[in-house]
């Protein structure tokens, strides 16, 4: 038990150092001045839709609001009932300027729906600059201006960009979902990237359509559950670099509920873990509360355990709010949601280990690791 309780306090101070190097991290993207394009190229901004979230109106409507001299947004559904579509309406009429097409269109092109959406959409991009971003993302007016300006960078192929969780409800498990993107994803993503990591994450995918020709479409990855991955790491062999755009956007966290939230979780956690077995396994260290409590009970409740577990708890506390700051964010949650946050995400990660399956969308599909299926 004395050497149970040792590596346990080990494991907790390694999740302390690595949050703190994170949030270090985080402070200094914040405080960079993001570059401005070169050049102002007209883009296409593609929106695969698929139902209402909260705050889904004002997510779309962050892109009626973008300061960029020419792009249009395309919205692609793939049912003509969608009540989604009742808000694109709304927008369109509230912003008659902007340059928007709609298109509905059911047909599949894999597995993958949000790829089958896309690639429908892609037939009314005009411009040869594309950004690709999910529905439930909040932007900046100078988010395409950030996007661009990396993309222009020489030898970027894929432009991507991280993100913030926004509460879409006032419930603690919607609480509970942005404290784990705010507070841990975040700080890890940037951490990851500053040990070579590339990640595209898809809330943000700029690149152009020369360079998505070369890797043979979005076809290429339209039967892999992590597109974004898969599509980074076709850019990243062709020899292009994938850059992180100086902009983070926020996505909406709907989740209402603990099983809704573990459904989501175990998602994230079960594709991860196909995709980059190695770094998520070792990503439980992250979970340093919860090794202070096992340290407690192994060293039986010995003072310097108490200290450790006081003093985690304090560091976790201090980082989030320094992340807060830098990032001009509300509180997610008070201090001592931490601990119960460790928890849930131990048990979303023992579970991502009992199998492959997961739920998107109602959709069951499988997490793979990334290869691109034989054709």
């Amino acid at each position: 038990m004395h050497i149970l309780a040792i590596i346990a306090g080990l494991f907790a101070l390694i999740g302390v150092i690595q949050q703190f190097l994170g949030t270090y991290l985080i402070q200094r993207f914040s405080a960079e001045r993001g570059p401005v394009p070169r050049a102002y190229p007209p883009v296409s901004v593609l929106k695969p839709l698929c139902g209402i979230e909260p705050l889904t109106e004002l997510a779309l409507e962050s892109f009626f609001l973008i300061e960029y001299p020419e792009f249009q947004i395309i919205f692609g559904v793939q049912r003509e009932d969608d009540p989604v579509l009742g808000i694109v309406a709304k927008l369109r009429a509230r912003y008659p300027e902007r340059d928007v097409t709609v298109v509905v269109d059911s047909t599949m092109h894999g597995s993958n729906r949000k790829v089958s959406n896309l690639i429908n959409m892609l037939r009314e991009a005009r411009y040869e600059t594309l950004v690709m971003s999910d529905a439930d993302i909040h932007v900046p007016p100078y988010f395409l201006d950030r996007v661009v300006a990396a993309l222009e960078a020489p030898g970027v192929g894929l432009v991507t960009t991280l993100y913030t969780g926004l509460a879409g409800t006032p419930n603690l498990a919607t609480l509970m979902g942005a404290s784990q993107i705010n507070y841990t994803f975040l700080p890890g993503a940037l951490l990851a990237r500053k040990l070579g990591r590339q990640d595209c994450l898809g809330v943000t995918m700029g690149l152009s359509k020369t360079v998505l020709a070369q890797i043979n479409g979005l076809e290429a990855v339209a039967n892999n559950l992590a597109d974004d991955q898969v599509l980074g790491r076709l850019v990243v062999a062709k020899g292009y670099k994938l850059a992180l755009a100086q902009v983070i956007p926020a996505t909406t966290v709907p989740e209402d509920s603990f099983r809704a939230l573990f459904r989501h979780e175990l998602r994230w956690a079960r594709t991860i873990r196909a995709l980059v077995p190695v770094p998520y396994a070792a990503s439980v260290l992250q979970v340093s509360l919860l090794w202070c409590v096992i340290a407690l009970f192994a060293a039986h409740g010995a003072p310097w355990a108490w200290a450790l577990f006081a003093g985690a708890l304090i560091a976790r506390a201090v980082a989030a709010r320094r992340i807060d700051k830098a990032l001009r964010l509300a509180k997610a949650g008070d201090a001592w949601l931490f601990l119960l946050r460790d928890f849930c995400s131990f048990l979303v990660y023992i579970a991502s280990f009992t199998g492959s399956r997961v739920d998107w969308r109602g959709q069951a599909m499988h997490a793979d690791a990334g290869k691109v299926p034989s054709r």
